[in-house]
């Protein structure tokens, strides 16, 4: 692992045996020192890499609609811990399969449970890292609040510095979080874009890098407009930001193609990434490779065509089809029409 962006302390390796009852196990993995530090060879990836996002970060909400998408059914467990159970199952199943590695997927987004377990034998997280090559993020909102003024803010992050802290052990780069918004509601949005913020200076300090997920729903009679109110949002709290500071941004593909291309060549913001947004996967690629400066960060759209009953020879072709189409949307933008 690379030593800091900000010239902090490299890293440190350590053997798990030493601290015995450990939650990670006799694992050999690097610890980071002290808060501040960015893995260089990761965030250059982030930066520059051809390629896109994969979003497997259902969390407890939205795991049962995500189960029955891929055939498994409500009568097929009855607790919590079943349900996660049966969801790490098809989670290990698609970061496992030989289509799913680097060389198109650039980072995954991973739920608070998938990244205290393990996929082959490894954290979650390290497993990405060490044999895909893919770098790892985590979902640290805990869903969303009622609406007001047109939006939907995030409900209070109450364990946020322990989830940093353990995000830090498990050697997770950045973190996303989500709130939404429903109508072009000027103060609403400006309310929503500084709780974002607000959370994303806390992150920055642990040394993780934040992906700000303010999503603009499609079904909004006024998204154009506010998709318009939001760029202005975002541009003046990244004009705002700290010197050395980073944050990324997952937006809902704007009506507008190229509406935030000047926030893309930012220095400020490492990537900008597009969610699927209740779009097929064949519209959402459509509508993406329309978009010169996005990638995607898909998720339901990623794991479409996908069900549990697929042998492994159907389930591979089916996600790698899936990734190639993904793939050539993010990387193979079609020609501005006059």
């Amino acid at each position: 692992m690379s030593t800091g962006d900000r010239g902090l302390s490299a890293p440190v390796l350590v053997t798990r045996n030493a601290r015995p009852g450990h939650p990670l196990g006799p694992k050999r993995v690097w610890l980071v020192p002290e808060y501040g530090s960015v893995n260089t060879t990761q965030s250059e990836k982030v930066r520059t890499g051809r390629g896109f996002f994969a979003a497997l970060d259902q969390s407890g909400g939205s795991t049962p609609k995500a189960l029955a998408e891929y055939g498994v059914e409500r009568d097929r467990y009855s607790s919590d811990t079943e349900m996660f159970d049966l969801v790490h199952a098809m989670r290990t199943r698609v970061l496992t399969s030989p289509a799913f590695d680097g060389s198109r997927v650039l980072a995954a987004i991973l739920f608070e449970q998938t990244m205290e377990r393990d996929v082959a034998g490894a954290p979650t997280a390290r497993y990405l890292w060490d044999e895909k090559n893919v770098v790892p993020f985590l979902k640290v909102d805990k869903g969303l609040a009622p609406e007001q003024d047109g939006v939907q803010l995030m409900k209070p992050i109450d364990t946020l510095d322990d989830l940093l802290e353990r995000a830090q052990r498990h050697q997770i780069f950045g973190t996303k979080m989500r709130s939404v918004i429903n109508d072009a509601d000027e103060a609403g949005i400006s309310a929503l874009v500084d709780q974002q913020f607000e959370y994303a200076s806390r992150i920055l300090a642990a040394g993780l890098v934040p992906i700000i997920e303010p999503e603009v729903s499609i079904a909004s009679p006024d998204k154009e407009q506010a998709e318009t109110l939001l760029h202005g949002a975002i541009t003046s709290r990244v004009e705002a930001l700290p010197q050395g500071a980073t944050v990324m941004l997952k937006i809902t593909i704007p009506t507008r193609p190229g509406l935030y291309g000047d926030l893309a060549s930012d220095p400020r913001v490492l990537r900008v990434v597009a969610l699927s947004g209740g779009y097929s996967r064949d519209e959402a690629c459509a509508r993406l490779a329309r978009d010169p400066t996005l990638i995607a960060s898909f998720s339901r759209a990623l794991l479409e065509g996908l069900t549990e009953n697929q042998t492994d020879e159907q389930f591979n072709a089916q996600l790698e089809s899936s990734i190639e189409q993904i793939y050539q949307a993010s990387v193979h933008k079609q020609p501005a029409t006059p």
